[in-house]
């Protein structure tokens, strides 16, 4: 054995020597998420809200009060969740409601809490029943009740968690019940981004990606991102991409135009699914009004898709109306799809 060793090359004795290596210590995936509040980009309603509620509650040794972050998918819930562990130094627990089927799933996460943990819940509005009903005592007073036996020898004991903070997201608030969604004690919704805090985003995240970008390409990158700084991000990776490939190297209009037409995303930011949604109003149902169940059936896409990803952004720049009747298309639509508009659908 000892000969062994002694026949190592230096390279194998490298491997085995335990001495820590730059490799070592590099992060799997940059991440492009800011990790302070000093450093996240638009919402500066959300944020003065939170900082102040930050600062009270280190002030009084506290955990942070609950939060619930509510608004289309890509605007920042998640990451405000990352952010606000940090704040608080402690550890951030990722679940979502579908993945908590049972209370006994709950229940294992809860306590392995520790003070000042934050738990996030995506998705919140999908707890079942069951489960949001044993999560309300943890929210109000840190404590689970568990009950051990059936029926005649059923007993419960109540186990104290530590005081942790729970941060939930969800896209379609409407759907939370009212005693879960008044257990929060901070409610905060998330708008879409301006085109100038979009811009800002997409040079954070070129600088962090070491990838040169000029002011005019940044403004065109934004301007098609539908107000969302992960489709932002997402677009910048694909430009990236195109730049060192098919260009100099550097992110400019004419890279982001190219790259862009390749990806299907046009000068209003919309993708093939966005268009073929407003056709499908247009050319299939005359402008509408129609339900959404009879475009999805159309589509052969889930409402879900239809209701979360698609129309939040076209109801946004005002190419859908949504009426008691059902959707309907807008003069503009008409305009961008290149088509005649035909006011007449328009009248009530």
């Amino acid at each position: 054995m000892t000969d062994d060793i002694l026949n190592f090359s230096s390279d194998d004795r490298d491997l085995v020597s335990g001495n820590a290596f730059p490799e070592d210590q590099e992060t799997e995936i940059l991440s492009l998420r800011p990790e302070q509040l000093s450093e996240y980009i638009g919402q500066p309603e959300a944020v003065e809200t939170l900082k102040i509620a930050i600062e009270a509650a280190l002030k009084r040794d506290e955990p942070l009060d609950h939060v619930l972050l509510h608004g289309p998918p890509g605007l920042g819930k998640t990451t405000l969740a990352h952010i606000l562990a940090n704040e608080m130094s402690g550890n951030l627990t990722v679940t979502s409601g579908p993945a908590l089927e049972k209370s006994g799933d709950l229940l294992g996460i809860l306590t392995h809490l520790e003070e000042r943990d934050v738990l996030f819940i995506d998705e919140i509005h999908r707890i079942p029943k069951m489960v949001e009903e044993f999560l309300y005592p943890a929210m109000e007073d840190f404590t689970v009740d568990i009950v051990f036996d059936k029926g005649v020898h059923a007993r419960s004991h109540r186990y104290r968690l530590k005081r942790f903070a729970l941060v939930g997201a969800t896209t379609r608030v409407g759907l939370l019940s009212a005693p879960l969604r008044d257990r929060f004690g901070i409610f905060r919704s998330l708008d879409f981004y301006k085109e100038s805090d979009l811009i800002r985003i997409a040079k954070r995240s070129a600088s962090l990606l070491d990838i040169p970008i000029d002011d005019n390409g940044a403004a065109e990158l934004s301007k098609r991102s539908r107000g969302t700084p992960r489709i932002v991000n997402r677009l910048l990776k694909r430009v990236r991409d195109y730049a060192q490939v098919r260009a100099d190297g550097v992110i400019t209009k004419a890279t982001v135009d190219a790259s862009l037409l390749l990806e299907g995303v046009d000068e209003k930011g919309l993708t093939g699914l966005d268009r073929r949604y407003l056709k499908t109003i247009v050319d299939f149902y005359n402008g509408g009004p129609v339900g959404i169940e009879a475009i999805a059936a159309t589509l052969q896409e889930e409402t879900d898709t239809l209701v979360d990803v698609v129309e939040p952004y076209l109801l946004k720049i005002g190419f859908i109306i949504r009426t008691s009747s059902g959707r309907r298309t807008s003069d503009m639509a008409y305009r961008h799809l290149g088509k005649c508009v035909q006011s007449s659908l328009f009248k009530a």
